[in-house]
């Protein structure tokens, strides 16, 4: 399938005018990260490693790294290099120095096999030419001291690295920023008087307060996000389908603080949603659910600046509370092309779970959450989160390019590509949460 883009005019006039997912020369570069002497919270240092050792027979490096140092304030820590196509074969470890207290921690591992969070082969958020080899990113909360080291994998039979490193290593050290008026997530869906996006979301159109069905509260219409042109939503979010769930409370991308300054103006849509990847970000559990705009915005720089994406990967997020962000722009409602299962990008959805549940079992909160979202999202183009869709694989290291595959609707990220995500244990609970979202939409 084609994607689709339009511009924020576009979406407003979508029967009237619809784009080819082809840019103008140049139109997906990445942001250059240049904050001094704005108003908008957040940036991004970026640290070359040097080498430590090289295998003495070939003289290549095996380790890089840095020692201790002071560094500029930073919450967010990952490592991209310059080749996306090129695999770290090794471990990434860092320590960080807290800004609160001033103790080290001990070394932290970044995941380092990232590559199947992106956007598919041969489109052009993956062609554009800023995409770069990436981590998957680390929160460490507030630290003003680093230390970093990446060693190269050695062969079983314990002789010599088996690999150089990627070239062009680069320690990312990611401050948020602090969103304007941010308010505790739990009790408002989006923080009051934050500055107009300069492409604002072509979802915010509605002019009238809306209630949250689910626990009356009263929020802010500028805050909400809406989607008032495709006729297939209500505020109250229910679809016009013969099975559908209530739309469950989403926190904008205004209420999470995001800079749409950063993102590639222009939208990327896919024809449907079929199906829903579900992830877990691999961030760690050391952030507090008040803490999670931040985590947000750390991710979405990193995948940005970084990393050189488009916009975040991900279409939602969900923290450890069970609150549920919008991700990457262009409508709740409508299909946006997200990056975040290789291969299989064109007609799903990606909800990704702040943290890392490898070894620890997610919350009840995290699954009624996905559960609830799943149900919403799936209803909107008639899926059942029981059944079983076909999907078309754009290539990945599971199933190659042109390959029809029958997936579950609500599938782990492992189903579509070899990736421990979204974590063992998270994994396990997709099965009740089919059943939930099922019973959501009123199936029995």
């Amino acid at each position: 399938m084609r994607a689709f883009l339009s511009s924020s005019i576009g979406v407003a006039c979508a029967a009237a005018l619809v784009l080819p997912l082809s840019l103008p020369s140049g139109a997906v570069a990445a942001p250059q990260d240049a904050r001094a002497g704005t108003s908008v919270p957040g940036s991004t240092e970026s640290l070359p490693l040097v080498p430590f050792g090289s295998e003495r027979s070939s003289g290549v490096a095996t380790e890089q790294g840095l020692a201790r140092r002071d560094v500029q304030p930073f919450s967010l820590v990952g490592v991209v290099w310059d080749d996306a196509d090129a695999e770290l074969h090794g471990s990434v470890q860092v320590r960080s120095r807290s800004a609160e207290t001033g103790a080290w921690s001990g070394w932290q591992d970044l995941e380092t096999h990232n590559a199947e969070h992106g956007a598919d082969p041969g489109t052009s958020e993956r062609d554009s030419g800023t995409v770069r080899g990436s981590t998957a990113p680390l929160w460490v909360g507030a630290s003003d001291g680093v230390q970093a080291r990446v060693r190269a994998d050695e062969d079983p039979a314990g002789g010599p690295a088996r690999a150089s490193l990627p070239r062009g290593l680069s320690l990312e050290l990611v401050d948020p920023g602090e969103a304007p008026e941010q308010l505790p997530v739990t009790e408002t869906d989006a923080p009051r008087g934050q500055s107009v996006a300069s492409d604002p979301d072509p979802a915010d159109t509605d002019d009238d307060t809306v209630t949250d069905a689910d626990d009356g509260i009263a929020m802010d219409p500028d805050d909400i996000t809406t989607d008032a042109d495709d006729g297939t939503v209500t505020d109250t979010g229910v679809a016009a389908r013969p099975y559908s769930a209530p739309r469950p409370k989403i926190i904008s991308r205004k209420g999470w603080g995001a800079d749409e300054k950063l993102r590639e103006k222009q939208f990327g849509y896919t024809k449907t949603v079929k199906a829903a990847f579900v992830h877990h970000s691999a961030t760690g559990n050391n952030y507090t659910c008040k803490q999670a705009p931040s985590v947000i915005r750390g991710i979405y720089r990193y995948h940005v600046t970084s990393s050189g994406w488009r916009d975040i990967g991900y279409n939602f997020a969900i923290d450890k509370c069970g609150n549920i962000y919008e991700g990457r722009a262009g409508g709740v409602t409508k299909p946006v092309m997200g990056a975040h299962t290789l291969g299989f990008n064109t007609n799903t959805t990606g909800i990704a779970v702040l943290g890392s549940y490898s070894s620890v079992n997610p919350p009840a909160a995290v699954t009624t959450a996905v559960a609830k979202l799943s149900a919403w999202k799936l209803g909107l183009h008639g899926i059942n989160p029981r059944g079983k869709v076909t999907l078309t694989s754009g290539g990945s290291n599971k199933y190659a390019k042109g390959r029809k595959v029958a997936m579950n609707a609500v599938s782990g990220h492992r189903d579509g590509f070899v990736t421990d995500c979204p974590g063992n244990k998270l994994y396990s609970k997709l099965g009740s949460v089919r059943v939930s979202a099922a019973k959501y939409q009123g199936r029995s």
